[in-house]
């Protein structure tokens, strides 16, 4: 099945490597949430937007003209610029350590750092002659201001971020156990207990693999890797259910394996596919999963194939789960696309390595 049309921006890997060697790689050490993650793209044009717009309602206090209203923003831009981007930096550089830290004392520190980027922006605008007196006491307690309200915004995401991806995850582990998909794993293997034990006993150990990622400790990202394997483990399952009918692709880059993502946003979209793929349709379809490393970002698609005449589409909201859950991990970093081109659907994944 090729896919590479479906939206313009994609293209086909190079050569299709197997889904084997999956369930070889190392468990991950647990990602922690990080509060202050100050390296994201996001991140930073916020804070710069934010401290930028400050700039500029502080200076029309002291502006007769618009020309002197730009002036004066220049000159205030000069220290306030470099400050933020400074204490941005730092903060980014010590985040792991901060995060380990007691709530007053990050405050603490957020704040005292922000005085000390007040003070070198002070200092930068005076060494360069743009102002005729040095304003440190006003420059320090700026920074701190500017510090704080940042630092209450860093927290407050984390925060937003937290019950956000718990409320999804039950979503996701009430979809999981489903009980019409409980029910027909189970019929599956009890119809291939006498006939095929071997096979029953391969069903019921896939099962298995998949309740154990669902109900396992909630976790801020996984590796890709271990999201192809729980794929591989739930289409396992359904093969056995729908048998030629549905037809699996994989084309996996080893070299994307290790890129994170949220945990169980990958195995909703196959469910997805076999939803509107493969169970409206008597001859089956077929459902391709890749992943390929782009420089700096990992790009992973799901397609399938989707019969004419199935009746109304979906709700989306799979779909915008997923959306959601990638957007509060990556912010702006991670991408999310889907498209129905020719009886071909394809969801596509951008996610930075």
């Amino acid at each position: 099945m090729k896919d590479s049309r479906i939206l313009s921006t994609f293209q086909e890997l190079p050569h299709a490597a197997g889904a084997r060697g999956l369930s070889d790689m190392p468990d991950p050490a647990r990602a922690r949430v990080q509060v202050f993650d100050t390296c994201q793209v996001g991140v930073v044009l916020r804070a710069v937007l934010c401290v930028q717009a400050s700039v500029a309602v502080a200076a029309l206090f002291q502006a007769d003209t618009f020309i002197d209203w730009g002036t004066r923003m220049a000159v205030l831009t000069g220290a306030a610029l470099p400050a933020v981007l400074a204490w941005l930096l730092v903060i980014c550089a010590i985040k792991r350590p901060l995060g380990r830290m007691a709530g007053p004392m990050q405050w603490t520190i957020g704040v005292s750092l922000g005085a000390l980027a007040g003070l070198y922006g002070c200092g930068l605008v005076a060494w360069l002659g743009i102002i005729d007196h040095n304003r440190w006491l006003a420059s320090a307690a700026a920074g701190a201001l500017v510090a704080a309200v940042l630092v209450a915004g860093l927290v407050w995401r984390a925060k937003a971020r937290m019950p956000a991806g718990t409320t999804a995850r039950l979503a996701e582990l009430q979809a999981r156990i489903r009980p019409h998909f409980l029910f027909n794993t189970l019929n599956s293997a009890i119809a291939l207990v006498r006939e095929e034990p071997a096979k029953a006993e391969a069903l019921l150990e896939d099962l298995s693999e998949l309740f154990r990622h669902a109900l396992a400790d909630p976790k801020e990202a996984v590796p890709l890797w271990q999201e192809l394997e729980l794929a591989e483990h739930y289409l396992a399952i359904e093969h056995v259910r729908f048998g030629d009918r549905l037809q699996i692709e994989w084309s996996i880059d080893e070299a994307a394996s290790k890129a994170r993502l949220p945990p169980l946003i990958l195995q909703p979209l196959v469910e997805n596919a076999i939803k509107h793929g493969v169970e409206p349709s008597p001859t089956g379809a077929t459902v391709r999963i890749s992943t390929q490393r782009r420089g700096s970002v990992v790009v992973i698609k799901v397609t399938n194939t989707v019969p004419s005449g199935t009746g109304k589409r979906g709700n989306g909201l799979a779909l915008d789960n997923v959306r959601q859950r990638l957007s509060l991990l990556h912010d702006v970093q991670g991408r999310f696309q889907s498209a129905l081109v020719n009886g071909v659907f394809q969801v596509r994944l951008e996610i930075p390595v």
